[in-house]
Protein backbone atom coordinates (compact mmCIF):
# COMPACT_ATOMS: atom_id res chain seq x y z
CA UNK A 1 0.00 0.00 0.00
CA UNK A 2 1.23 3.31 -0.79
CA UNK A 3 1.89 5.90 1.92
CA UNK A 4 -0.70 8.65 2.42
CA UNK A 5 0.36 11.83 1.65
CA UNK A 6 -1.36 14.83 2.58
CA UNK A 7 -1.02 17.47 -0.04
CA UNK A 8 -1.66 21.49 1.10
CA UNK A 9 -0.88 25.03 0.09
CA UNK A 10 2.08 26.94 1.22
CA UNK A 11 -0.10 29.80 2.65
CA UNK A 12 -1.79 27.07 5.07
CA UNK A 13 2.20 25.98 5.72
CA UNK A 14 3.30 29.07 7.06
CA UNK A 15 -0.15 29.93 8.28
CA UNK A 16 0.34 26.94 10.91
CA UNK A 17 3.94 27.67 11.32
CA UNK A 18 3.30 30.72 12.73
CA UNK A 19 0.44 29.88 14.42
CA UNK A 20 2.05 27.07 16.39
CA UNK A 21 5.45 29.57 17.26
CA UNK A 22 2.65 32.02 18.26
CA UNK A 23 0.76 29.88 20.28
CA UNK A 24 4.02 28.51 22.03
CA UNK A 25 5.27 31.24 22.58
CA UNK A 26 2.08 33.01 24.07
CA UNK A 27 2.08 29.60 26.60
CA UNK A 28 4.90 30.31 27.94
CA UNK A 29 4.94 33.62 28.25
CA UNK A 30 1.65 33.56 29.87
CA UNK A 31 2.87 30.56 32.32
CA UNK A 32 5.79 32.89 33.39
CA UNK A 33 3.75 36.11 34.41
CA UNK A 34 1.23 33.96 35.98
CA UNK A 35 4.04 32.31 37.80
CA UNK A 36 6.09 35.62 38.57
CA UNK A 37 2.78 37.45 39.82
CA UNK A 38 1.85 34.64 42.15
CA UNK A 39 5.34 34.55 43.78
CA UNK A 40 5.52 38.24 44.04
CA UNK A 41 2.13 38.21 45.28
CA UNK A 42 2.36 35.68 47.88
CA UNK A 43 6.10 36.94 49.02
CA UNK A 44 4.56 40.24 49.93
CA UNK A 45 1.76 38.51 51.61
CA UNK A 46 4.69 36.64 53.32
CA UNK A 47 5.86 39.91 54.65
CA UNK A 48 2.51 41.73 55.72
CA UNK A 49 1.73 38.60 57.91
CA UNK A 50 5.38 38.51 59.16
CA UNK A 51 4.55 42.44 60.06
CA UNK A 52 1.63 41.55 61.69
CA UNK A 53 2.59 39.01 63.92
CA UNK A 54 6.14 40.94 65.11
CA UNK A 55 3.23 43.95 65.95
CA UNK A 56 1.30 40.83 67.94
CA UNK A 57 4.47 39.65 69.67
CA UNK A 58 5.08 43.14 71.07
CA UNK A 59 1.61 43.52 72.09
CA UNK A 60 1.29 39.80 73.95
CA UNK A 61 4.99 40.65 75.28
CA UNK A 62 4.61 43.94 76.82
CA UNK A 63 0.64 43.17 77.91
CA UNK A 64 -0.68 41.76 81.36
CA UNK A 65 -2.25 39.72 81.58
CA UNK A 66 -0.30 38.24 78.46
CA UNK A 67 -2.87 37.27 76.20
CA UNK A 68 -2.29 36.38 72.04
CA UNK A 69 -4.32 38.97 69.97
CA UNK A 70 -5.05 39.98 66.14
CA UNK A 71 -5.80 36.07 65.54
CA UNK A 72 -2.31 34.87 67.18
CA UNK A 73 -2.27 31.70 68.46
CA UNK A 74 -0.03 30.08 71.11
CA UNK A 75 1.91 26.85 70.28
CA UNK A 76 -0.76 25.73 67.49
CA UNK A 77 -0.90 21.99 66.75
CA UNK A 78 -1.78 22.92 63.26
CA UNK A 79 1.78 24.36 62.28
CA UNK A 80 2.99 22.91 59.41
CA UNK A 81 6.54 21.41 60.22
CA UNK A 82 8.34 23.69 58.29
CA UNK A 83 7.70 25.86 60.85
CA UNK A 84 8.20 23.70 63.38
CA UNK A 85 11.44 22.66 62.72
CA UNK A 86 12.44 26.84 62.43
CA UNK A 87 11.23 26.99 65.83
CA UNK A 88 13.50 24.50 67.44
CA UNK A 89 16.18 26.28 65.77
CA UNK A 90 14.85 29.19 67.52
CA UNK A 91 14.42 31.08 63.93
CA UNK A 92 11.56 33.05 62.54
CA UNK A 93 9.92 32.22 59.40
CA UNK A 94 6.77 32.15 57.46
CA UNK A 95 5.53 29.37 55.17
CA UNK A 96 2.73 29.49 51.92
CA UNK A 97 0.64 26.09 52.73
CA UNK A 98 -1.47 24.62 50.03
CA UNK A 99 -4.27 22.85 50.52
CA UNK A 100 -5.11 19.39 48.68
CA UNK A 101 -8.88 19.96 48.01
CA UNK A 102 -7.65 23.58 46.37
CA UNK A 103 -8.92 26.67 47.05
CA UNK A 104 -6.51 29.96 48.23
CA UNK A 105 -3.59 28.46 50.30
CA UNK A 106 -3.01 29.52 53.96
CA UNK A 107 -0.02 32.26 54.64
CA UNK A 108 1.31 31.24 57.69
CA UNK A 109 4.25 32.79 60.10
CA UNK A 110 6.18 31.98 63.27
CA UNK A 111 8.56 33.53 65.87
CA UNK A 112 9.88 31.70 68.75
CA UNK A 113 9.45 33.54 72.63
CA UNK A 114 12.00 34.00 74.90
CA UNK A 115 9.82 30.93 77.73
CA UNK A 116 10.27 28.92 74.81
CA UNK A 117 6.68 28.92 73.37
CA UNK A 118 5.90 29.94 69.71
CA UNK A 119 3.66 32.83 68.69
CA UNK A 120 2.29 32.24 64.98
CA UNK A 121 -0.42 33.42 62.57
CA UNK A 122 -2.40 32.02 59.47
CA UNK A 123 -4.98 33.50 57.69
CA UNK A 124 -6.28 32.65 53.92
CA UNK A 125 -4.69 34.06 51.27
CA UNK A 126 -6.48 37.56 50.01
CA UNK A 127 -9.63 37.43 48.37
CA UNK A 128 -8.59 40.69 46.70
CA UNK A 129 -5.61 39.04 45.97
CA UNK A 130 -6.94 35.84 44.02
CA UNK A 131 -9.67 38.46 42.23
CA UNK A 132 -6.52 39.72 41.11
CA UNK A 133 -4.70 36.75 39.98
CA UNK A 134 -8.00 35.54 38.35
CA UNK A 135 -8.20 38.64 36.12
CA UNK A 136 -4.44 38.39 35.27
CA UNK A 137 -5.31 34.94 33.96
CA UNK A 138 -8.58 36.19 31.96
CA UNK A 139 -6.26 38.80 30.66
CA UNK A 140 -3.43 36.49 29.39
CA UNK A 141 -5.83 33.83 27.98
CA UNK A 142 -7.11 36.67 26.11
CA UNK A 143 -3.80 38.11 24.71
CA UNK A 144 -2.44 34.57 23.74
CA UNK A 145 -5.45 34.05 21.67
CA UNK A 146 -5.43 37.24 19.89
CA UNK A 147 -1.46 37.14 19.42
CA UNK A 148 -2.35 33.53 17.68
CA UNK A 149 -5.45 34.21 15.92
CA UNK A 150 -3.29 37.59 14.88
CA UNK A 151 -0.36 35.10 13.53
CA UNK A 152 -2.42 32.54 11.38
CA UNK A 153 -3.98 35.87 9.97
CA UNK A 154 -0.04 37.32 9.76
CA UNK A 155 0.53 34.01 7.92
CA UNK A 156 -2.24 33.48 5.62
CA UNK A 157 -1.27 37.04 4.31
CA UNK A 158 2.47 36.48 3.58
CA UNK A 159 1.59 32.75 2.43
CA UNK A 160 -0.82 33.89 0.33
CA UNK A 161 1.65 36.41 -1.39
CA UNK A 162 4.00 33.76 -1.54
CA UNK A 163 1.37 30.92 -3.03
CA UNK A 164 0.49 33.44 -5.77
CA UNK A 165 4.19 34.71 -7.18
CA UNK A 166 4.80 30.60 -7.16
CA UNK A 167 1.60 29.89 -8.92
CA UNK A 168 1.83 32.83 -11.84
CA UNK A 169 5.56 31.41 -12.05
CA UNK A 170 4.09 27.68 -12.26
CA UNK A 171 1.93 28.88 -14.74
CA UNK A 172 4.60 30.65 -17.04
CA UNK A 173 6.44 27.29 -16.52
CA UNK A 174 3.86 25.58 -17.92
CA UNK A 175 3.29 27.48 -20.93
CA UNK A 176 6.89 26.97 -21.40
CA UNK A 177 6.66 23.25 -21.51
CA UNK A 178 3.96 23.90 -23.98
CA UNK A 179 6.70 25.21 -26.48
CA UNK A 180 5.83 29.06 -25.80
CA UNK A 181 9.08 30.20 -25.18
CA UNK A 182 8.92 33.76 -25.48
CA UNK A 183 7.21 33.52 -22.08
CA UNK A 184 9.52 34.83 -19.25
CA UNK A 185 8.94 33.72 -15.81
CA UNK A 186 10.99 36.68 -14.12
CA UNK A 187 8.05 39.27 -15.47
CA UNK A 188 4.89 36.73 -15.16
CA UNK A 189 5.72 36.50 -11.21
CA UNK A 190 6.19 40.46 -10.88
CA UNK A 191 5.97 41.96 -7.47
CA UNK A 192 7.69 44.54 -5.32
CA UNK A 193 9.68 42.33 -2.61
CA UNK A 194 12.30 40.24 -3.99
CA UNK A 195 12.36 36.70 -2.45
CA UNK A 196 13.54 33.03 -3.76
CA UNK A 197 10.90 33.19 -6.13
CA UNK A 198 12.92 35.42 -8.08
CA UNK A 199 15.53 33.53 -8.09
CA UNK A 200 13.51 30.28 -9.10
CA UNK A 201 12.05 32.37 -11.66
CA UNK A 202 15.76 33.85 -13.08
CA UNK A 203 16.91 29.77 -13.10
CA UNK A 204 14.29 28.95 -15.16
CA UNK A 205 14.47 31.88 -17.90
CA UNK A 206 17.63 30.78 -18.41
CA UNK A 207 17.08 27.33 -18.95
CA UNK A 208 14.30 28.25 -21.22
CA UNK A 209 17.06 30.31 -23.08
CA UNK A 210 19.61 27.79 -23.09
CA UNK A 211 16.91 25.34 -24.32
CA UNK A 212 15.32 27.37 -27.38
CA UNK A 213 18.74 28.35 -27.94
CA UNK A 214 19.64 24.56 -28.28
CA UNK A 215 16.38 23.67 -30.41
CA UNK A 216 16.96 26.35 -32.69
CA UNK A 217 20.42 25.54 -33.48
CA UNK A 218 19.32 22.05 -34.54
CA UNK A 219 16.46 23.04 -36.55
CA UNK A 220 19.02 25.20 -38.69
CA UNK A 221 21.11 22.16 -38.41
CA UNK A 222 18.54 19.73 -39.56
CA UNK A 223 17.01 22.80 -42.47
CA UNK A 224 20.67 23.17 -43.58
CA UNK A 225 21.32 19.59 -44.00
CA UNK A 226 17.95 19.11 -45.63
CA UNK A 227 18.08 22.23 -48.00
CA UNK A 228 22.49 21.01 -49.15
CA UNK A 229 20.83 17.24 -50.14
CA UNK A 230 17.98 18.70 -51.84
CA UNK A 231 20.08 19.43 -55.01
CA UNK A 232 21.82 15.71 -55.06
CA UNK A 233 18.84 14.10 -54.45
CA UNK A 234 16.72 15.77 -57.07
CA UNK A 235 19.54 14.58 -59.50
CA UNK A 236 19.69 11.32 -57.99
CA UNK A 237 15.87 11.01 -59.20
CA UNK A 238 16.63 12.51 -62.66
CA UNK A 239 19.26 9.94 -63.09
CA UNK A 240 17.15 7.29 -61.91
CA UNK A 241 14.95 7.91 -64.77
CA UNK A 242 17.71 7.77 -67.64
CA UNK A 243 18.11 4.06 -66.20
CA UNK A 244 16.96 1.00 -68.55
CA UNK A 245 13.53 -0.31 -67.73
CA UNK A 246 13.69 -3.56 -65.23
CA UNK A 247 13.24 -4.24 -61.06
CA UNK A 248 16.06 -2.96 -60.04
CA UNK A 249 15.48 0.53 -61.74
CA UNK A 250 12.41 0.78 -60.19
CA UNK A 251 13.57 -0.07 -57.08
CA UNK A 252 16.36 2.82 -57.14
CA UNK A 253 13.81 5.15 -58.33
CA UNK A 254 11.60 4.54 -55.86
CA UNK A 255 14.18 4.91 -52.70
CA UNK A 256 15.29 8.23 -54.65
CA UNK A 257 11.42 9.17 -54.95
CA UNK A 258 11.60 8.47 -50.78
CA UNK A 259 15.05 10.38 -49.99
CA UNK A 260 13.36 13.25 -51.80
CA UNK A 261 9.90 13.15 -50.23
CA UNK A 262 11.73 12.73 -46.79
CA UNK A 263 14.35 15.83 -47.31
CA UNK A 264 10.67 17.82 -48.46
CA UNK A 265 9.27 16.86 -45.11
CA UNK A 266 12.06 17.55 -43.20
CA UNK A 267 12.50 21.09 -44.74
CA UNK A 268 8.85 21.63 -44.15
CA UNK A 269 8.75 20.58 -40.36
CA UNK A 270 12.43 23.18 -39.69
CA UNK A 271 10.10 26.29 -41.50
CA UNK A 272 7.29 25.10 -38.92
CA UNK A 273 9.54 25.07 -36.26
CA UNK A 274 10.89 28.52 -36.81
CA UNK A 275 7.55 29.82 -36.11
CA UNK A 276 8.20 31.76 -39.50
CA UNK A 277 4.83 30.38 -41.96
CA UNK A 278 1.92 32.66 -42.42
CA UNK A 279 -1.26 31.38 -43.12
CA UNK A 280 -3.37 32.97 -46.41
CA UNK A 281 -6.65 32.53 -45.08
CA UNK A 282 -9.92 32.15 -47.32
CA UNK A 283 -13.40 31.84 -46.64
CA UNK A 284 -14.72 28.39 -47.83
CA UNK A 285 -16.87 25.91 -47.41
CA UNK A 286 -15.45 23.51 -45.19
CA UNK A 287 -18.01 20.50 -45.89
CA UNK A 288 -17.68 20.91 -49.70
CA UNK A 289 -13.95 21.42 -49.62
CA UNK A 290 -13.38 18.42 -47.44
CA UNK A 291 -15.38 16.38 -49.50
CA UNK A 292 -13.89 17.57 -52.55
CA UNK A 293 -10.12 17.20 -51.71
CA UNK A 294 -11.15 13.80 -50.02
CA UNK A 295 -12.61 12.23 -53.19
CA UNK A 296 -9.36 13.54 -54.90
CA UNK A 297 -7.02 12.18 -52.68
CA UNK A 298 -8.56 8.60 -51.84
CA UNK A 299 -11.69 8.00 -53.84
CA UNK A 300 -12.25 4.64 -50.94
CA UNK A 301 -12.61 7.40 -48.44
CA UNK A 302 -16.42 7.55 -47.02
CA UNK A 303 -17.60 11.39 -46.48
CA UNK A 304 -20.34 12.53 -44.18
CA UNK A 305 -20.82 16.22 -43.75
CA UNK A 306 -22.79 16.45 -40.75
CA UNK A 307 -23.18 20.17 -40.29
CA UNK A 308 -21.91 22.72 -43.31
CA UNK A 309 -20.05 25.89 -41.86
CA UNK A 310 -18.07 28.43 -43.56
CA UNK A 311 -14.56 29.09 -42.57
CA UNK A 312 -12.26 31.27 -42.80
CA UNK A 313 -8.37 29.45 -43.58
CA UNK A 314 -6.07 28.72 -45.64
CA UNK A 315 -6.82 25.67 -47.72
CA UNK A 316 -3.12 24.48 -48.98
CA UNK A 317 -2.06 24.00 -45.36
CA UNK A 318 -5.89 22.73 -45.04
CA UNK A 319 -5.57 20.01 -47.50
CA UNK A 320 -1.98 18.90 -46.56
CA UNK A 321 -3.44 18.08 -42.91
CA UNK A 322 -6.04 16.08 -44.69
CA UNK A 323 -3.91 14.33 -46.69
CA UNK A 324 -0.78 13.85 -44.26
CA UNK A 325 -3.96 12.20 -41.77
CA UNK A 326 -5.41 10.19 -44.37
CA UNK A 327 -1.91 8.83 -45.60
CA UNK A 328 -1.49 7.86 -41.78
CA UNK A 329 -4.35 5.93 -41.64
CA UNK A 330 -4.43 4.21 -44.76
CA UNK A 331 -0.56 3.07 -43.81
CA UNK A 332 -1.25 1.99 -40.39
CA UNK A 333 -4.88 1.67 -39.82
CA UNK A 334 -7.30 -0.46 -41.27
CA UNK A 335 -10.31 0.37 -43.60
CA UNK A 336 -12.89 1.28 -44.08
CA UNK A 337 -11.68 5.30 -43.04
CA UNK A 338 -14.01 7.60 -42.65
CA UNK A 339 -13.63 11.70 -42.49
CA UNK A 340 -16.38 13.33 -40.86
CA UNK A 341 -17.14 16.68 -41.01
CA UNK A 342 -19.78 18.80 -38.53
CA UNK A 343 -19.33 22.37 -38.00
CA UNK A 344 -15.95 23.26 -37.43
CA UNK A 345 -14.95 20.23 -36.79
CA UNK A 346 -13.07 17.28 -39.15
CA UNK A 347 -12.67 14.18 -37.49
CA UNK A 348 -10.26 11.34 -39.77
CA UNK A 349 -11.00 7.90 -38.31
CA UNK A 350 -9.80 4.12 -39.21
CA UNK A 351 -10.57 0.82 -37.88
CA UNK A 352 -7.27 -0.41 -37.43
CA UNK A 353 -5.19 -0.60 -33.73
CA UNK A 354 -5.24 3.02 -32.64
CA UNK A 355 -2.86 5.14 -32.06
CA UNK A 356 0.15 4.26 -29.38
CA UNK A 357 0.09 5.12 -25.91
CA UNK A 358 2.98 7.36 -26.33
CA UNK A 359 1.68 9.74 -29.51
CA UNK A 360 -1.96 9.81 -27.12
CA UNK A 361 0.33 10.72 -24.08
CA UNK A 362 2.78 13.00 -25.72
CA UNK A 363 1.78 13.99 -29.02
CA UNK A 364 3.12 13.28 -32.65
CA UNK A 365 7.58 13.19 -32.50
CA UNK A 366 9.20 13.37 -35.30
CA UNK A 367 11.16 9.93 -36.47
CA UNK A 368 8.74 7.85 -33.70
CA UNK A 369 6.46 5.63 -35.62
CA UNK A 370 5.01 4.33 -32.30
CA UNK A 371 4.23 0.80 -31.94
CA UNK A 372 5.05 -1.98 -33.71
CA UNK A 373 2.18 -2.50 -34.52
CA UNK A 374 1.31 0.48 -36.34
CA UNK A 375 4.86 1.17 -37.24
CA UNK A 376 4.67 -0.04 -41.31
CA UNK A 377 6.98 2.15 -42.98
CA UNK A 378 7.39 6.07 -42.59
CA UNK A 379 9.65 8.48 -40.98
CA UNK A 380 7.27 9.58 -38.24
CA UNK A 381 6.59 12.88 -39.80
CA UNK A 382 3.59 13.12 -41.37
CA UNK A 383 1.65 13.22 -38.08
CA UNK A 384 4.34 16.30 -37.34
CA UNK A 385 3.55 18.36 -40.14
CA UNK A 386 0.08 17.87 -39.86
CA UNK A 387 0.17 19.12 -36.27
CA UNK A 388 2.30 21.91 -37.09
CA UNK A 389 0.44 22.96 -40.03
CA UNK A 390 -2.62 23.09 -37.72
CA UNK A 391 -0.72 25.43 -35.28
CA UNK A 392 -0.22 28.18 -38.37
CA UNK A 393 -3.87 27.48 -38.79
CA UNK A 394 -4.80 28.49 -35.39
CA UNK A 395 -6.52 25.43 -35.00
CA UNK A 396 -5.39 22.29 -32.82
CA UNK A 397 -5.18 18.45 -33.39
CA UNK A 398 -5.92 15.69 -30.72
CA UNK A 399 -5.75 12.44 -31.12
CA UNK A 400 -7.56 9.71 -29.56
CA UNK A 401 -8.58 5.54 -29.93
CA UNK A 402 -12.22 4.23 -30.09
CA UNK A 403 -12.87 0.30 -28.97
CA UNK A 404 -15.86 -0.79 -30.96
CA UNK A 405 -18.63 -2.54 -29.38
CA UNK A 406 -17.65 -6.06 -28.65
CA UNK A 407 -13.84 -5.75 -30.10
CA UNK A 408 -10.84 -6.88 -28.02
CA UNK A 409 -9.06 -4.32 -26.05
CA UNK A 410 -7.09 -2.22 -28.33
CA UNK A 411 -9.47 -2.77 -31.54
CA UNK A 412 -11.81 -0.39 -32.79
CA UNK A 413 -10.27 2.50 -34.65
CA UNK A 414 -7.94 5.74 -34.39
CA UNK A 415 -9.95 9.14 -34.22
CA UNK A 416 -7.61 12.05 -35.39
CA UNK A 417 -10.04 15.37 -34.62
CA UNK A 418 -9.10 19.09 -36.05
CA UNK A 419 -10.24 21.66 -34.30
CA UNK A 420 -10.91 24.60 -36.58
CA UNK A 421 -10.57 28.16 -34.69
CA UNK A 422 -13.59 29.29 -32.93
CA UNK A 423 -14.01 25.43 -31.92
CA UNK A 424 -11.19 24.76 -30.05
CA UNK A 425 -11.89 21.70 -27.16
CA UNK A 426 -12.54 22.59 -24.06
CA UNK A 427 -10.06 22.60 -20.87
CA UNK A 428 -11.88 19.45 -19.79
CA UNK A 429 -11.03 18.37 -23.43
CA UNK A 430 -14.88 17.84 -24.16
CA UNK A 431 -15.95 18.14 -27.96
CA UNK A 432 -19.25 18.01 -29.96
CA UNK A 433 -21.47 15.42 -29.39
CA UNK A 434 -21.30 13.00 -32.22
CA UNK A 435 -22.02 9.20 -32.71
CA UNK A 436 -19.60 7.64 -34.78
CA UNK A 437 -20.49 4.06 -36.49
CA UNK A 438 -18.51 0.80 -35.62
Amino acid sequence: MGRFRLRTGVRWKIAFAISAVSALIAVTLSVVVHNAARISMLDNAREVQMERLLFAQRMYETSKPKEPRFGTKINDPALPPQLDQLMRDRRRGTFVQEHRHGGPPDVWAAVPLANGDVLSLHIPFADRSARIMADLDRALVIGSVTVVLGGCAGGILIGAQLSRRLRKAAAAAGRVAQGNTDVRVREAVGGVVRDETDDLAWAIDALTDALHERIEAERRVTADIAHELRTPVTGLLTAAELLPPGRPSELVRDRAQAMRTLVEDVLEVARLDGASERAELQEIALGEFVERRVRTLDPAVVVRVVHESWVNTDPRRLERILGNLLANAARHGKPPVEVTVEGRVVRVRDHGPGFPGALLKEGPSRFRTGASDRAGRGHGLGLTIAAGQARVLGARLTFRNVAAEGAPEGVGGAIAVLWLPDHAPTNTGSFPVLRLPD
